[in-house]
């Protein structure tokens, strides 16, 4: 068991770890269903606990080679890919085994259909038709301008006329009324 939870703490931590819902993970560490969702969030809020997920899901990042600068890197590369990589310097498409590692992981998905022309005995295939489909460029671009912070929403409030906004505190509200008869 984790240093300093009790046993359905330390099962709440596991559970969470699964699924990373506080609802649900209560329910399985045998709190209430009835009121697993504040018992989900008062989990949450405890220090021990959350020490003890931050433990259990960094050994797993860890495990699995996951950080910060790995993920940053996947989706620089999605997002700076070059779709010229696809083809050979004749124009035509590559085959999938000739394909790079960086330029494979940008392709979403891929069909490949062979053409034909005539019927029964006449049939016979005269081309092959490729579509590769690429990840969204876009969508990666819009994580990275996110994370470097090239987006942030802005709100500009102003008070009446465009000028500032006046703020009253509730000691103005009183002494206005004391002033009046």
């Amino acid at each position: 068991m984790a240093e300093g939870l009790t046993a359905r703490q330390a099962r709440f931590v596991a559970e969470y770890c699964v699924s990373l819902n506080a609802t649900s993970a209560a329910i399985k560490a045998g709190y209430s269903e009835k009121g697993a969702d504040s018992w989900g969030a008062q989990l949450l809020s405890n220090s021990k606990v959350r020490a003890e997920i931050a433990k259990k899901t960094g050994k797993v990042f860890t495990k699995l080679e996951i950080s910060a600068e790995r993920v940053l890197g996947e989706i620089a590369k999605l997002a700076f890919f070059d779709p010229r990589k696809l083809f050979e310097s004749d124009g035509s498409p590559k085959q999938l085994h000739e394909l790079d590692d960086e330029t494979a992981m940008a392709v979403a998905g891929f069909e490949f259909v062979e053409l034909f022309e005539g019927t029964g005995d006449q049939k016979h295939a005269y081309g092959l038709l490729k579509k590769y489909k690429l990840t969204d460029k876009r969508a990666s671009l819009e994580l990275l301008g996110k994370y470097l912070k090239l987006f942030t929403d802005r709100t500009e409030v102003t008070g009446k006329d465009g000028g500032p906004i006046q703020v009253r505190t509730l000691s103005d509200f009183y002494a206005d009324a004391a002033k009046k008869p």
